[in-house]
């Protein structure tokens, strides 16, 4: 059983940078297609980034060149580096995992969750 806890959330000015951590315990990352979604009050969870078992990573438009996804395999954790970040980020962001090889950027696909931190951008 995969378990998976968020931290780094918080308050930010627009422009500033955040940096967001998810450790794992239960299954080694880099065994893992794990992603970053997020989600705004009224608003359906939406894909932000993902990175594949073998290192490939993709990022939704809306934050390409802003926010970058990487895995620490020493310390079994997910991390998402927000960079320039605007009020559109503010969200609760949620960490996830798909038991799986093949990696694909829908929230359905996943099979276990955090439980959110929260980001604000004013």
């Amino acid at each position: 059983h995969v378990q998976l806890v968020e931290s780094g959330g918080g308050s930010a000015q627009a422009g500033e940078s955040l940096r967001l951590s998810c450790a794992a315990s239960g299954y080694t990352v880099s065994r893992l297609c794990m992603g970053w979604f997020r989600q705004a009050p009224g608003k359906e969870r939406e894909f932000v980034a993902r990175i594949s078992v073998v290192g490939t990573t993709d990022t939704a438009d809306s934050v390409k060149g802003r926010f970058t996804i990487s895995r620490g395999n020493a310390d079994n954790t997910l991390y998402l580096q927000m960079n320039s970040l605007k009020p559109d980020d503010s969200a609760m962001y949620y960490c996830a995992v798909r038991l799986s090889s093949v990696c694909y950027n829908r929230a359905e696909t996943f099979e276990y969750w955090g439980q959110g931190t929260q980001v604000t951008v004013s």
